[in-house]
């Protein structure tokens, strides 16, 4: 595929850049970007947008111009190098090389095909795995690309769901799929099966075996699930997003380990305050132990649970959804420009960007 050339705007050295757009250089590691630890898109305030890579610190060290809205990315575990995913459903994923600014492939789902705004390096990044749907019936897929081979289409696994959002690979290799049940009209985002939406968690191999999986009870099953975060001893927390009668109060936090029934976790009173949509989810190691957390944007909460979903507690912060684990507390990002960090459900500000942080946070691996 061709290289485009895209405008650098980046705090960076200026000759690293150049040697990178003679090809003078090997690929770099993510130290030559700014040693971030995250990646978020974000709106600027001329109504443009980007994709920021930022420090544990909140610092910002890369920013790279999008066409168009971003939602969530996935950076390489060794090269300095990411891929930026249009708000779903959409038509573009932008592999972009995070030190010299520029685009490296323009990604284009097979006809038929969304992307629906999430993927995953695997392989020790050889292969990236893109969430995607049919357009006629928003059958689930997953796209298999080869990225020795300059991210040429290997092939698909079936998402065995409808509208696969998110991905995430576990450590003994299996991916967990977030099937968010919702068949959509690829143009105008029309939900059209609420009454009958099954979403599910699937564990599938990389063949696309389907070896798990998990579905909510009969009068849950609006309860669309939609993003996904790892914990210890093959943990699986999933943030749910409710389509059904505004005056229900389901919850929103699943908790999941193979061969066990799925824990659903709630928040007692506060739980009608997160307005029936979690926006983000994360889980570290905290000072008293593994924390799971949700964010509600609508809501302007965080909500924070033991891993047996115990609830403890909840930070107010307006517009609050990026969330990404930060050693033993999290980072947390907001549409009005805040990035906090939280520790034992203490928020910290960290900066203040005129930038309008898009839904999520992406931890670098090897950050």
């Amino acid at each position: 595929m061709a290289t485009e050339e895209v405008p650098m705007r980046a705090t960076r050295r200026g000759f690293l850049a150049g040697l990178l757009a003679t090809g003078s250089v090997p690929a770099l590691g993510w130290a030559a970007a700014g040693s971030p630890g995250y990646l978020a898109a974000a709106q600027e305030r001329d109504g443009s947008y980007a994709l920021y890579g930022l420090t544990h610190a909140g610092e910002r060290v890369f920013h790279i111009p999008l066409p168009a809205r971003g939602h969530a990315g996935a950076g390489h575990p060794h090269r300095a190098e990411a891929v930026a995913f249009a708000r779903r459903p959409g038509r573009f994923a932008i592999v972009l090389d995070c030190v010299g600014g520029r685009v490296l492939h323009t990604l284009t789902p097979p006809e038929g095909r969304v992307f629906n705004g999430h993927g995953v390096y695997v392989d020790d990044g050889a292969t990236l795995l893109t969430a995607e749907q049919r357009i006629d019936d928003s059958a689930g897929r997953i796209g298999v690309w080869n990225v020795a081979a300059g991210y040429t289409r290997r092939g698909e696994l079936d998402s065995h769901g409808i509208g696969p959002h998110d991905i995430k690979q576990l450590p003994d290799g299996t991916l967990a799929v977030a099937n968010g049940g919702i068949a959509t009209d690829v143009e105008d985002r029309e939900k059209l099966n609420i009454d009958s939406m099954r979403p599910n968690l699937s564990y599938i191999d990389a063949e696309g075996t389907l070896l798990d999986q998990v579905e909510l009870s009969r009068d849950l099953h609006q309860n669309s699930i939609r993003h996904l975060a790892l914990g210890p001893d093959g943990l699986v927390g999933f943030a749910m997003q409710w389509e059904g009668d505004s005056g229900e109060v389901p919850p929103l936090l699943g908790l999941h380990r193979r061969g066990a029934a799925p824990i659903l976790a709630e928040a007692g009173p506060e739980q009608i305050m997160m307005q029936n949509y979690a926006g983000s989810i994360a889980i570290t190691d905290g000072p008293a132990g593994a924390e799971v957390a949700i964010t509600s944007p609508r809501g302007g909460l965080l909500h924070r649970y033991t891993t047996d979903g115990t609830f403890l507690g909840a930070v107010h912060r307006a517009d609050i959804c990026g969330l990404a684990e930060a050693g033993d507390g999290f980072l947390a990002s907001d549409g009005l420009g805040g990035l906090i960090a939280l520790r034992g459900g203490q928020p910290r500000a960290l900066a203040k960007t005129e930038q309008a942080w898009d839904n999520h946070l992406v931890r670098l691996p090897l950050a």
